[in-house]
């Protein structure tokens, strides 16, 4: 999931999007809630019980790529989508263990680990108030499998999936054709789409999961049948969204406001009522405020137009430190579990070469950026492991700061500067090619532009043609998911489980639209990664995901920038205020005394 600059991760972190990214959130050593602190409590919450009522206003640095379940793949659609959808299971915010949800009980596992039948709740709805059977179960997969839906980081952590079979009417059983050991992890996270509102004309009903998985192999009515279902779905459900979750879009026209709002509703008829374990809230809308601006965002804030958001570094050091701040809300530090990088495309004929992306690095004093752009609130990475984790390698060599280095790395890998005009070239093909590129950014973002404007100097005192541009959130994802970008700063989010870095690393993930955007392909990473999958032993799959993680730092195919700490800031009208072990917080469990309420 490509992050952004809101809450992200911080809160209910329940969508399968975010339990599946590429690395994970540990507390203190591998996650294991026997060793998690305990729970931190604000807001005088221990004061009565929660009531229902009132708004929660959060804010959105941009409009989301899209709201469609499958293909979105941003963290602002996550956020909002985590509202509207409901999974099979999902983890306890205390432990962290799975539990279910619209499951009624954790998935029964066949001795071979290749069947998992899960018996699902006999009254849970979708948002039109019809019930969700073991069929939505079958069609959603049917929709992930279906190789023209645009979301190809989703589908392949469901490689394994041979078949889904409706048992009965609440019962569902999925035919694996291998093992994964994170197959109850990643089939309790789906979360149903209703059939009946995704595919009215049932296009997708005589077509099976095993035709899916054979789509070259399919003709006649059916593949076009399986085509013109895609379409449908890549393109008419980016506003249009239902699901079994609390919250829905009562009216996409009035409720989704480009560059200004988009507007929740919880459900009258939710099938959980006041039971945010499963999804339920105590507020009665939520809005997501646009404002492409940090500061103004700050102000809004301040104004107490906006009830929770992220603060930047600035603005909790300098900007929110005064009395009249804190009798107003309340602030919190916490791991935010995700990285930051710049990724070097290698499509490009300039970073194809390795040995450019090794040299480059020396050029990025990550230390000094910690230091001065994030006042400290972050720690140098190395790799896409979550540093905290047992996975990590820790062998892995330190970060160097030596632009000394990486001029001579260049000049091994034939760049000089041939012509005299201060930038380095080098002979390619029988034509003379600068060493030039662009680094971009989403607008907005003043850390990245920060960190872009610090590196292109350092590189550019070397003879390195670099330069930086901001662009807007939604075209900077459409040039990188269509691979047509030099190099990027951006960021990653983790999910809360052990991880499994196949989405980013895997040479079949190098795709238009897929999460392995860098096109790095290597033939030895990608026999470890679909080792690693399937071995169910900790131990050698820690011998297999550590060579991975060295083979990555050879490869540089990212610069490796920081993990940060982030800040939230909320309102102090809410009560029922609790940071879990993993730090985060589930805002369905918030609420505001009556006498306090300040919506209708």
């Amino acid at each position: 999931m490509q992050d952004r600059e809101e809450l992200g991760h911080s809160v209910r972190a329940r969508s399968l999007a975010v339990l599946l990214a590429g690395l994970v959130l540990a507390c203190g050593g591998g996650g294991d809630s026997a060793d998690a602190p305990a729970s931190e409590v604000h807001s005088g919450e221990q004061n009565g019980h929660p009531v229902r009522g009132d708004w929660m206003v959060r804010w959105l640095l941009a409009d989301p790529e899209n709201l469609n379940p499958l293909t979105s793949n941003d963290a602002s659609s996550n956020s909002i989508l985590s509202l509207m959808m409901a999974p099979l299971l999902t983890l306890d915010n205390q432990t962290l263990e799975q539990r279910p949800v619209i499951a009624s009980l954790l998935p029964e596992i066949s001795e071979d680990k290749l069947t998992y039948t899960f018996r699902l709740r006999d009254d849970v709805t979708f948002a039109d108030g019809k019930l969700l059977s073991a069929e939505d179960v079958v069609f959603t997969m049917k929709a992930i499998k279906n190789p023209e839906v645009m979301a190809p980081q989703t589908r392949n952590y469901f490689d394994s999936v041979r078949d889904v079979v409706a048992v009965d009417k609440y019962t569902v059983r999925f035919d694996l054709r291998k093992r994964y050991f994170r197959n109850t992890l990643v089939l309790g996270s789906i979360q149903p789409l209703p059939r009946h509102f995704y595919d009215p004309d049932d296009l997708m009903a005589e077509v099976s999961i095993p035709e899916l998985d054979a789509f070259d192999k399919l003709t006649g009515k059916k593949k076009t049948n399986a085509q013109k279902f895609a379409k449908q779905f890549n393109e008419q459900y980016d506003r249009k969204v239902m699901g079994a979750g609390a919250f829905t879009l009562k009216d996409p026209k009035t409720d989704i406001i480009t560059g200004e709002r988009i507007l929740l509703t919880r459900r009258p008829d939710f099938w959980a009522p006041e039971d945010p374990e499963l999804g339920d809230a105590y507020v009665d809308k939520i809005l997501f405020r646009v404002i492409n601006d940090k500061e103004a965002a700050l102000v809004s804030f301040k104004g107490r137009d906006i009830d929770v958001m992220g603060l930047t570094p600035i603005q909790h050091k300098r900007q929110t430190g005064t009395t009249r701040f804190e009798a107003q809300a309340q602030k919190k530090e916490h791991v935010s579990p995700g990285y930051t990088y710049i990724g070097w495309n290698a499509k490009k004929p300039i970073f194809s070469d390795v040995r450019v992306r090794r040299a480059l690095r020396y050029f990025i004093d990550k230390q000094s950026i910690i230091d001065k752009v994030l006042l400290g609130l972050g720690v140098p990475v190395e790799g896409s492991i979550f540093i905290g984790r047992s996975e990590y390698n820790k062998s892995l060599p330190g970060h160097e700061f030596d632009p000394e280095k990486g001029k001579k790395l260049l000049a091994e890998a034939g760049w000089k500067d041939s012509d005299g005009d201060g930038v380095l070239d080098k002979t390619q093909g029988g034509k003379k090619r600068d060493l030039v590129f662009e680094i971009i950014s989403n607008s907005g973002n003043d850390i990245r532009k920060a960190i872009g404007l610090v590196v292109i100097d350092e590189m550019k005192r070397a003879g390195i043609g670099a330069s930086f541009r901001e662009i807007d959130w939604g075209i900077m994802l459409e040039q990188v998911r269509g691979q047509k970008y030099d190099a990027v700063i951006l960021g990653w989010q983790m999910g809360v489980v052990s991880p499994d870095p196949y989405q980013l690393w895997h040479s079949s993930q190098a795709v238009q639209g897929g999460s392995n955007h860098v096109s790095f392909k290597n033939d030895e990473v990608d026999q470890l990664l679909e080792d690693y999958r399937v071995e169910f032993d900790p131990a050698r799959r820690k011998k297999l995901i550590d060579r991975f993680q060295m083979i990555l730092f050879e490869e540089q195919p990212y610069a490796f920038l920081f993990m940060k700490r982030a800040v939230t800031a909320w309102d102090r009208r809410f009560h029922g205020v609790t940071w879990y072990p993993s730090e985060s917080t589930d805002l369905g469990e918030w609420w505001v005394p009556k006498n306090e309420q300040k919506y209708n």
